[in-house]
């Protein structure tokens, strides 16, 4: 096992980022395992490609350990957007979700709607922008066989109980994209139907490396309108276009890019040596010090501030004329955030040292001060 200290001196980015939840400065074990796979690639001795191979089930075996799928029922994907078209291309009927959600969401059910006409968003009436058990709930109806939500919401921190969700949607399919919280909350993904992870953000694995896990249930009712060769179960089957084959490898369209999956699955083992619990632990640690600092300067917190409703994100939302005020404060003493909507939001990892928090400090005392 690792400690959670040892997992974040394994991070290299300077002091000030706190910009996680856009993207997650990649690892030194990540680095280290691209160096090693360019090398391969570079030097190509005999026999050593082949090996490359091997990396997929190495991806699926790690990211099965962290989400409760087994291996079988995992593929890889480029990115978190090409796994939910998969699900939401594969569905039929309505499928109830929040014109709220990021994007990816909800393009992917509006996309196969429009092409397919079997599947149909149902927009969800949201609890002040937060998908809950009892917003679904108040909202099934007998022609929705889907419900879509983000694990966290990208805007404001909040964590979905999807746990709660599974109880009130029955045997309905649950699709949870999940990239905004893998690795720093600690949530039930064996009730969901479809995950899908991608690793530039808090898995910090860089872009281009994902998965999507399936329920043996999501098997059987998606259709994998999204099939290429690879998903034929035959390498290189020429001179014959062969059906899907069963299971989750029908939702693979081209060969899985093993450089991708090797920084994956490094990235999957390190936050498996440490466990998510200690990480989020460590990362919750790191928001109430931010939290904390807000209210020392009396900048208002407009995102969750308890535990298990919060991730790694904290909202800052000063009164409008006070905006870019703050966003300048912030700039000029050398924190990466992201200001948009009218607020700023601010993402912690566990390698948010004291160094980043001091530098913090110094921003809210020139914001409180201007």
């Amino acid at each position: 096992m690792t400690t959670v200290d040892e997992f974040a001196e394994g991070f290299l980015e300077e002091p000030g980022y706190l910009d996680f939840a856009r993207v997650g400065p990649l690892s030194a074990s990540v680095i280290a395992e691209v160096h090693g796979v360019d090398e391969v690639l570079s030097k190509a001795r005999f026999g050593s490609l082949d090996a490359l191979r091997a990396e997929d089930e190495r991806m699926r075996v790690a990211a099965s350990e962290l989400t409760g799928f087994p291996p079988d029922q995992i593929v890889f994907q480029p990115n978190v957007g090409s796994g939910l078209m998969h699900a939401m291309f594969g569905l039929t009927g309505g499928v109830l979700l929040s014109r709220a959600e990021f994007p990816s969401i909800t393009f992917a059910a509006a996309r196969a709607a429009e092409a397919l006409h079997v599947a149909e968003p149902t927009w969800l009436d949201t609890d002040h922008g937060r998908v809950t058990p009892g917003s679904m709930r108040d909202q099934l109806s007998a022609s929705v066989s889907a419900v879509a939500v983000s694990l966290v919401d990208s805007r404001t921190g909040w964590v979905a109980d999807i746990d709660g969700i599974r109880q009130v949607i029955d045997d309905r399919l649950l699709v949870v994209d999940a990239v905004q919280g893998f690795g720093v909350v600690d949530a039930p993904y064996e009730v969901a139907d479809v995950v899908v992870v991608g690793g530039e953000k808090w898995l910090r694995a860089g872009w281009g490396a994902g998965f999507m896990a399936l329920s043996e249930r999501a098997i059987d009712n998606l259709t994998p309108v999204w099939s290429g060769h690879t998903g034929s179960g035959v390498i290189d089957p020429f001179d014959e276009v062969l059906p899907p084959m069963p299971g989750a490898g029908a939702f693979s369209v081209a060969r899985p890019d093993s450089v991708a999956e090797a920084r994956l699955s490094a990235a999957l083992e390190e936050v498996a040596s440490v466990g998510v619990d200690v990480i989020e632990a460590a990362v919750a640690d790191r928001v109430d010090r931010i939290i904390d600092l807000a209210d020392e300067f009396a900048v208002p917190v407009a995102s969750a501030r308890e535990t298990p409703e919060r991730a790694g994100i904290v909202v800052l939302e000063p009164p409008q004329e006070q905006l870019t005020v703050l966003s300048a404060a912030l700039f000029n003493h050398g924190i990466t955030a992201t200001s948009r909507a009218g607020n700023v939001r601010v993402s912690a990892h566990v390698s948010c040292g004291d160094e980043t928090l001091e530098m913090v400090r110094a921003a809210f005392t020139s914001y409180a001060t201007a």
